[in-house]
């Protein structure tokens, strides 16, 4: 499993597994067979409705919490300090754990400073071991870094072959920001499976287009997200 480092050296496997559009009542059985092939990267949201069946199978599994790293989200309908501090006491209960390894904003919607203020205090609590935001436009990015007492340690959002994103992660790094990658295989959309040029790469080198797409992510140092309901 390779890995990425964080600024305040929290390590995140740069392969993980996303929960996202999993019904709830599946995701406990999922993210069991995710851990039976290795699997110890998770991300899940409050929006997702399926935080609970992550805690669930991480806690049936019978593999030590620390071997886990866990992502949620608060949604923008609990933007604002309060209620970002109660949204992360309900996402750890559902979780089913006593910290959250990345906690990030899930959209730049509403009071996203007293949001991030909220992060920032539970990451000093200890709530949290790394906080970040997701799906920024670089401004709005920078206008947060560089405005906060913290700058994000992730910022998610989407890249991959049909929105390349180039150049995202060295915007990031005047920020010392790790990227992560939502919708890699964009979401199976646009045949990308079939994708000639894709296709022909994989082909060279005796890999699947998914392999091929994910090693292309890997290689611009970005962490990045799969996701499947079939074993």
């Amino acid at each position: 499993m390779e890995y990425v480092t964080l600024r305040n050296d929290v390590e995140i496997p740069q392969l993980g597994f996303g929960v996202f559009q999993i019904a709830p009542q599946d995701t406990k059985d999922v993210v069991l067979k995710a851990i039976e092939n290795g699997y110890r990267h998770f991300d899940t949201a409050q929006a997702y409705y399926n935080e609970e069946g992550v805690g669930d199978a991480i806690a049936e599994s019978g593999i030590p919490r620390e071997e886990f790293f866990i992502t949620t989200k608060v949604w923008h309908s609990d933007h604002g300090y309060e209620q970002t501090k109660k949204a992360c006491e309900e996402s750890l209960k559902k979780l089913k754990t006593d910290y959250i390894d990345l906690y990030l904003i899930h959209q730049n919607i509403g009071d996203v400073f007293a949001t991030w203020r909220a992060l920032e205090d539970l990451y000093k609590e200890g709530r949290v071991k790394a906080i970040g935001v997701c799906n920024f436009t670089k401004s709005r990015f920078a206008n947060l870094a560089l405005h906060s007492e913290i700058t994000p340690m992730v910022h998610q959002i989407e890249v991959n072959p049909f929105y390349q994103q180039e150049g995202i992660e060295k915007f990031h790094d005047k920020f010392d920001t790790k990227v992560e990658a939502w919708g890699p295989l964009a979401e199976g959309r646009d045949g990308i499976f079939e994708n000639p040029i894709l296709s022909e790469i994989g082909d060279k080198y005796g890999k699947s287009v998914a392999q091929v797409i994910l090693r292309w992510l890997i290689q611009r140092g970005i962490i990045v997200f799969l996701k499947s309901v079939k074993s």
